[in-house]
């Protein structure tokens, strides 16, 4: 039900028109607030339909517990936002919007086959209509004024001060410009002294400095059933050759290990394990078979499935003379190095890690140094892994900061 706007129900400002900012001005209208949506870009959840893309998983199946490890490396705090706005509240979530949704084998969430990420989207925006809630498009937040915002119409160029009851920050990363993510509120915040860590490239792809060779021959070729290892870390899916590098879940999965070993000097090792399903004394057995005369391009393709393009792979990062004897070839083919010499840029990463120290807000969320305004999503410094955990990290922490102001306007 719409609330007028003289009733004298609570104004809140929420600036930002992504998940997060968008849950929770649903749950703030929902509440019985008056709410404002403002939106730098032509239209909102941009980076939402964006994520849809090659597989929109929403969230993840896993026990709370497995779930809250996910981002207990940076912020434990996670615990108490996914149980306040869980997986399965985000389920129930879809499903009041028409959306219904499935656990896919890997244990992530998706939309129902026939729903795609723009309906999930437009029966979203209806809600928030049919709530009230006030979309302003192309209207940039440019800072604080004293006690309010300025907010410019990029249509007109014009700009105003408005003075809510409440605020939420919701601006996002800095990766996916093009969505309008890019990291430019940094300035506004450490104006009043808010402490911001820098931005940083998480869940990309990794550099290696292929030879010529080995880019003309190769090109982009998938390695399926591998395990990746960086340091102590081991994380097993599907690796894509690329003539940069490397892309794919587990390089995706591994980019803290990976800026953190890259910090002690480059390269950084990544451990190739190419067939991680065999044991050493297995792969040995199947190794020892190999006659006098026959190719090693041809007996790993034959005896352990191996075919393009790893022998071009072994011959481009392991020794200049390659093993001969069972346990060496088997040692180099679970422990294959691949020299990573950096991560790719921050604007081609799929999220980032960065933003505002946690210091600087309380329990609810709220500024520190400004009290009334609230943060959530990825402007706050954490990271997760792809697998539905980013996405469900922006909608918990956009409910719980609703949770937050609720508390502060109704005092």
């Amino acid at each position: 039900m719409q609330i007028p706007p003289d009733s004298g129900a609570p104004w809140v400002a929420v600036v930002g028109g992504g998940p997060a900012g968008l849950l929770a001005a649903q749950h703030l209208a929902e509440a019985g607030c008056r709410v404002t949506v403002y939106e730098a870009q032509a239209t909102v959840g941009r980076k939402f339909l964006v994520a849809g893309h090659g597989g929109f998983n929403l969230t993840n199946s896993e026990p709370l517990e497995v779930f809250a490890n996910r981002y207990a490396v940076r912020r434990p705090e996670f615990t108490r936002y996914l149980q306040h706005f869980s997986a399965a509240d985000l389920r129930t979530w879809a499903e009041q919007l028409g959306i219904g949704t499935f656990v896919g084998t890997s244990g992530r969430v998706f939309p129902t086959d026939e729903h795609k990420p723009a309906q999930l989207l437009r029966a979203w925006l209806a809600r928030l209509q049919t709530l009230g809630v006030a979309l302003k498009t192309r209207h940039r937040w440019l800072g604080f004024a004293g006690e309010g915002l300025r907010i410019r119409d990029e249509a007109t160029g014009q700009e105003t001060v408005v003075r809510p009851a409440a605020t939420l920050l919701a601006l996002g990363g800095a990766s996916w410009i093009k969505t309008g993510s890019d990291g430019s509120w940094t300035a506004a915040l450490q104006a009043i002294g808010v402490e911001t860590v820098p931005f940083m490239p998480s869940n990309c792809g990794a550099e290696v400095a292929w030879s010529a060779f080995f880019r003309e021959k190769v090109g982009r070729q998938p390695l399926k059933n591998i395990a990746l290892q960086c340091g102590s870390l081991v994380v097993r899916g599907e690796l894509m050759l690329t003539d940069y590098g490397l892309e794919g879940t587990p390089v995706y999965a591994l980019t803290p290990a990976l800026r953190e070993a890259l910090a002690a000097g480059p390269p950084a090792t990544l451990l190739l394990n190419l067939k991680p399903d065999l044991t050493e004394a297995q792969l040995i057995e199947k190794l020892v078979r190999r006659r006098a005369g026959k190719s090693l391009a041809s007996f790993l393709g034959e005896a352990l499935k191996l075919g393009p393009p790893t022998p071009t792979l072994l011959r481009e990062v392991g020794p200049p003379q390659l093993p001969t004897t069972a346990p060496e070839l088997a040692y180099l083919l679970t422990h294959l190095p691949l020299p990573v010499a950096g991560l790719r840029p921050l604007d081609e990463a799929i999220s980032t890690a960065g933003g505002i120290a946690w210091p600087e807000v309380n329990e609810h969320l709220m500024l520190r140094r400004r009290p009334g305004v609230f943060v959530a999503g990825e402007m706050l410094d954490w990271e997760a892994p792809t697998g539905g955990y980013l996405l469900q990290g922006c909608f918990s922490t956009g409910a719980w900061a609703a949770r937050g102001i609720l508390q502060r306007v109704t005092e």
